[in-house]
């Protein structure tokens, strides 16, 4: 397919400040009355017949394929907190403000979920060992985690039916997936883990609608959930706001207590200038410090499609809607994404503070980037997913917006970017923009912030191949994770590119490391799964090379055991030539692979290795089979703990633990 990146070089004489652009009033406003709200959604509801949005998906997802001065040093972004660093965490977008994720750990216990089972295992001790599990019921397969303290959020969702088939006999395009579901469940399970021996829940929360994200700042979780009207699918409920805005439903396994009510209120629902789709986009927000019973909602009607996080922001980014079935060249020549604002201090609630909008689109939530009071947004005209065929030449954008009397309004922008060409990855770090866009060439390109009023293009590097993923990993550095290509500019193998950017003006390529043909890694579409030790310089990536037929070699690392040093045999992988997880050093002018580490094989085929974490001296890596240790001087391997065989009990299945003692009795 083809990916597109930022062509800024022919703007690099950018021109004088630009005036403040009048701000149009963009704040949404809340409803007067239940039947306004029903007779908002039915009105609209005639005109787009139930059909969402399509969002914009990763350009890299598995089904692919595969103020500071401006020249100032970057500083490596820390992935560790608390106990003196001692230990890693989630690889957050922002320092500070905690995002969801499959593995999660308070720096003793690792808390991991894999095939719909919560695991506790021990990581301070001599050795890992599993302390206890908790089934999470057939919701639990892509659940996430947000910590804090002795408690623990499992966010779950069901399984559904794509909007738009079934019920509706109407078809969405397969080519490109819904941003929801119809039918869809977002669970919210409050786990008592001060004993990480005796998991229990105490709480469970049911809401109509499906995941998109979630940002923990402090106490404070929010999590944003996009739901699509039951009144779609169900005629006799367009009359009645039950048909609109979505049910939430609350067990307390403490109390006993339950309730069935509406997310909010109809006089609480607010609705965008801009129509942003019949769906209702709820942020929840919890308390963690005193339990999911200390629940508030926000609610705006709009389709949720990017979610970024500051640390007294939350910003959600929505586009008003168009019939996907509309052919490219049909497109509107002035699309725009809205950009919501809300308050993320206040540990109890949401407020909605500010909206605004850019031109295009948005690639995902490393597109935003809240500085010194402003934001800014890296955006695209012309979307590559959309399913009329290839759309005309686009152009994109790097927006300043600055909030003030309830709107975002623009204070700068680069504009008039990369023709034909679309935004692949973003950075924003300090006061510099790093822009990654891909044609046929890999041009990285710096972008000088410090004047909001006029951001300009600084330098510009061209290589071969794309960086999908930027990371800041030392003073002056910065890591691309991403694909060579082939001569037919298709993707063909992953690789690591160490650029100098100290100098702003003139970036330069430091360092290049492949991972050979046909290699792949998941850190091109999840950040999660990406570790960086800045303390030694360590990066470890989760690596797939697909090789039909080939014998992978024993990893040459003394493998420790309780028997002492042993090296395990090959195993022949059919469909896999390596997979599990490789580690690097990042110097100041040279990546260096330390070594490989594959989990124990089934069925002679070592299993994809997810999440990787430093904790105590060791290196940990999760995979669906189990939790490895190794040195994190050597490699060499500790131990290896294998996860059970999945029971069909806990949350899904009825078989829940018994109500923890000495919580809110709510």
């Amino acid at each position: 397919m083809l990916l597109a990146v930022l062509a800024l070089a022919s703007l690099a004489a950018a021109g004088p400040a630009l005036a403040r652009r009048p701000a149009r009033p963009l704040r949404p406003r809340a409803f007067a009355s239940c039947a306004r709200l029903v007779g908002y959604e039915r009105s609209h509801f005639a005109h787009t017949r139930g059909l969402p949005e399509l969002a914009p998906r990763p350009l890299s997802e598995p089904a692919i394929g595969t103020p500071l001065p401006s020249a100032a040093p970057l500083a490596a972004q820390p992935q560790q907190t608390a106990a003196e660093g001692s230990f890693s965490t989630t690889n957050n977008q922002e320092p500070g403000v905690e995002e969801p994720d499959i593995l999660k750990t308070d720096g003793s216990t690792i808390f991991a979920v894999e095939q719909g089972t919560l695991y506790a295992i021990e990581a301070s001790g001599p050795a890992p060992r599993i302390l206890d599990t908790l089934s999470l019921g057939s919701g639990g397969y892509a659940s996430q985690l947000l910590l804090r303290g002795g408690r623990l959020l499992v966010i779950s969702g069901s399984q559904a039916l794509p909007l738009g088939t079934g019920p509706l006999g109407v078809a969405v395009p397969a080519l490109v997936p819904s941003p929801y579901y119809y039918a869809a469940t977002t669970t919210i399970t409050e786990v008592d883990v001060r004993d990480p021996a005796a998991m229990s829940v105490a709480r469970t929360m049911s809401i109509e609608g499906t995941f998109v994200d979630a940002r923990q700042n402090g106490a404070s979780a929010r999590i944003v959930i996009s739901s699509a009207p039951r009144a779609i699918a169900a005629p006799q409920l367009r009359a009645s706001a039950a048909g609109w805005v979505p049910q939430r439903r609350f067990h307390s396994l403490i109390t006993g207590h339950r309730y069935t009510r509406p997310v909010a209120s109809c006089t609480s629902v607010s609705r965008p200038v801009q129509f942003s789709g019949t769906g209702v986009l709820s942020i929840v927000t919890i308390d963690l410090d005193r339990g999911l019973y200390a629940t508030e909602s926000t609610s705006l009607l709009a389709d949720a499609q990017v979610v970024y996080g500051s640390t007294g922001s939350l910003y959600v980014a929505t586009q008003r809607w168009i019939d996907p079935r509309t052919p490219a060249t049909a497109l509107p020549g002035s699309m725009e994404t809205v950009i919501d604002r809300f308050d993320a201090t206040d540990p109890e609630q949401t407020r909605l503070l500010a909206a605004g909008s850019v031109p295009g689109y948005l690639l995902n939530q490393f597109s935003m980037s809240e500085y010194q009071g402003y934001l800014r947004v890296a955006s695209t005209s012309a979307p590559i997913w959309w399913t009329g065929g290839q759309p005309p030449a686009g152009q994109s954008y790097v927006t300043v917006l600055a909030s003030s009397g309830g709107t975002l309004s623009q204070v700068g922008q680069v504009s008039g970017l990369g023709s034909g060409q679309q935004i692949y990855s973003v950075r924003f770090i300090g006061d510099q923009g790093y822009v990654v866009t891909f044609r046929r060439v890999d041009p990285l390109y710096t972008i000088d912030l410090a004047d909001p009023g006029s951001p300009r293009v600084s330098g510009q590097l061209e290589l071969q191949g794309y960086s999908a993923y930027l990371h800041p990993v030392g003073e002056g550095l910065l890591l691309g994770v991403g694909q060579e290509v082939g001569a037919g500019n298709e993707p063909s193998g992953a690789q690591l590119e160490l650029f100098d950017v100290t100098d702003p003006a003139a970036p330069r390529l430091a360092a290049r490391a492949s991972l050979g043909a046909g290699s792949s890694t998941a850190v091109q579409y999840d950040h999660h799964a990406f570790l960086f030790w800045p303390a030694t310089g360590l990066a470890v990536l989760p690596v797939s090379i697909y090789q039909s037929g080939v014998v992978v070699p024993p990893v040459a690392i003394p493998q420790a055991s309780a028997g002492g040093t042993q090296v395990p045999p090959a195993a022949v992988e059919p469909a896999a030539g390596f997979s599990g997880a490789i580690a690097f050093h990042i110097g100041s002018a040279a990546i260096t692979e330390l070594g490989r580490i594959a989990h124990d094989p089934v069925d002679g085929v070592s299993p994809p290795i997810e999440r990787s974490l430093v904790l105590g001296g060791e290196l940990f890596t999760l995979s669906s089979e189990g939790v490895m240790a190794s040195s994190l001087s050597t490699l060499a391997r500790v131990a290896f703990v294998k996860f059970p065989a999945p029971v069909p009990s806990g949350v899904g299945g009825g078989g829940v633990a018994s109500p923890p003692a000495a919580l809110p009795a709510h």
